[in-house]
Parts: C-alpha cells; structure tokens; sequence
C-alpha cells in the first residue's frame, strides 16, 4: 500500500484532481488515510492511547473519524470526506468509493463485532448509514442518504431508510459514480400500482358498459314484446271476431335484436286461414318500426279451450 498507489487511485475517481501536489496537499480523505495507517500499526501494537491520540487529531484536521481499530483496504477513496466516521470493527475492502458524510457504525455496546464489512469494489453514497455487523457485497451500491441495516447482496444496489434492494445486480450501462441513475423502488411500486388501478378502473367501466347494454337490450326487448302484443291485438280472426291476442293464439313472441318470432298455435290444424294470419302478422310486427325479419311459425299443438277462456275472463 504505497503512496503512489494512493495518488493514481485520487486521480481514477476523482475527476477534480488536476496534479500531484493539488492531491498531496489538497485532499483530506488521502491524508486521514495516510494517517490512519500510521494509527492502525500503533494500535495492533497495544498502543492504544497513542493510536486514539492521533487518530482524534486527524479527525480535527481532516473532518474524518476513523477509529484505529478499523480495517481499511487498498486503493480506499473517501472523497471529500466531512463528517465520515468509521467505526472500531468495521472492515473495508479494496477500491472502495466513499463519499461525505457516511457512517459505518455499530449497534451493539458489547466488545464484539459491531460494525459492518465492506467488501471490494462497493460505491457508498453521501450521508449514507451502514450500521451493524452486517456485510456489503462486492460491487454493490449504497444511494446517498440511505440507512442499511440489513445484508446486502453482491452488486445489489440499495436506496432508502431503511435501505431495500432496487436492482439484484448492476446495470450494465451504469458507470460507478452515475448515482443520478440510481432507482427508486417506492416510485416503481407505486408506479406499478397505479398501472394496476388503471387496468381495473378500465375492467370496472367495461363490466359497467356491458352491463347498461344488456339492461337497455333487455328493456328494449319488454317494450317490443309490449308493443308487439298490441299490434297484434288489431289481427282479427274471422271466424269468431275476436283478435288472435285475446284469442289465445299468441303463443309467444321472441325477439332478438332486428329479428322477431312469433309463434302461433290455431283452433284447427286444418285452418284455411293460415297464410292470412302469417302475413298479417308479419305486416304488423314489421310496422313496429326497427325490425328487419320477422319469422311466424305456426306450432303443432292443440288450441286450448281452457286459456281461451282464461283470456276472456280478463
């Protein structure tokens, strides 16, 4: 872990970065860095005051806390770096990208492995919180202002608080810092349940629609069978002078849209006025106005007396 290494990896993520000196003496994350490797040897050697000491004054020179007892990897970037506080044991990777603000702490007050580990490669947004003993998979993302409480996957990315998954795995078309790309997953749930509500809404009002129609188809076919019975009451058996309608004749009238059936059954089956009644008949129901076929079927069943006189008495 040499200071050249620690300069090329300033001059890979940070685009800002214009010379060597600039970054020497410009960049507070190199130097809490640089500084914390010094406190780190000085801790794993029981120097514990010292360590402590001198990580303290790094934090009042570079605005980041790094407890000597953390971990830190190669090629670790903390960008601008105000307010970064890393706890005693958590662990970070090599390559990993750590912008202003975030925190990996703890959630325990026993001595015993309490803050996070940050696997290679992972991308941690400003003002994020990974806090516990819970591991970031290598090649994740962290949104900014988000607050992990939870395991994440490898190259899972994260947003919210709490922080949930809002791709398993890394775009292919997103670079490392393009977090303007990052999604939302409250706006893809709600998205997804106003494009459900929309479906019903639309299911709803076609149910609605089919149903108003068969009404008016059933309410129109009431009122033809109504106004069909009264045209045929002007139908006028010869023989007795009575219309076919109170006569009984009339055995039932069907009418299904443009076409209409009438079926009539007759005191004789020998009745020479057959064609008389199915033409009048046909003259009358067309003249309802709307109807386009009107069949007369004369049904092989006896006349009966007994509804004739049931028609009658009323």
């Amino acid at each position: 872990m040499g200071i050249r290494e620690d300069i090329r990896t300033v001059f890979k993520k940070d685009p800002a970065a214009r010379s060597t000196l600039e970054v020497i003496c410009c960049y507070p994350g190199l130097h809490a860095i640089w500084i914390h490797r010094v406190s780190h040897s000085l801790w794993n050697r029981h120097f514990y005051f010292l360590a402590r000491l001198l990580s303290h004054i790094s934090r009042m020179l570079t605005g980041i806390e790094i407890h000597p007892g953390a971990k830190l990897g190669r090629r670790v970037f903390i960008d601008h770096g105000s307010g970064v506080v890393i706890g005693e044991t958590a662990e970070v990777g090599d390559d990993v990208l750590i912008y202003m603000g975030v925190v990996l702490g703890g959630t325990a007050l026993e001595r015993k492995k309490r803050h996070p580990t940050i696997e290679n490669d992972v991308v941690i947004g400003s003002g994020a919180s990974v806090l516990g003993p819970i591991t970031v998979g290598r090649g994740a993302k962290i949104g900014a202002g988000s607050v992990v409480i939870r395991p994440v996957p490898a190259g899972a990315t994260v947003v919210g608080v709490p922080a949930r998954i809002a791709e398993p795995r890394p775009s292919p078309s997103a670079g490392q810092l393009d977090h303007d790309k990052l999604p939302d997953p409250g706006l893809i749930v709600i998205g997804q349940i106003l494009d459900r509500l929309s479906r019903l809404e639309d299911q709803f009002k076609a149910h609605e629609e089919s149903i108003s129609r068969e009404e008016k188809t059933t309410q129109g076919a009431a009122l033809k069978d109504e106004q069909i019975y009264s045209l045929l009451k002007d139908v006028i058996d010869p023989g007795v002078g009575m219309d076919i309608v109170k006569l009984g004749l009339v055995k039932e009238v069907i009418v299904d849209g443009p076409n209409v059936d009438v079926n009539l059954v007759l005191t004789t089956s020998s009745c020479p006025m057959i064609e008389y009644f199915k033409e009048q008949v046909r003259r009358k129901v067309l003249s309802a106005g709307g109807i386009e076929k009107v069949n007369v079927n004369i049904l092989d069943e006896p006349w009966s007396w007994d509804k004739f006189k049931k028609q009658a008495a009323r």
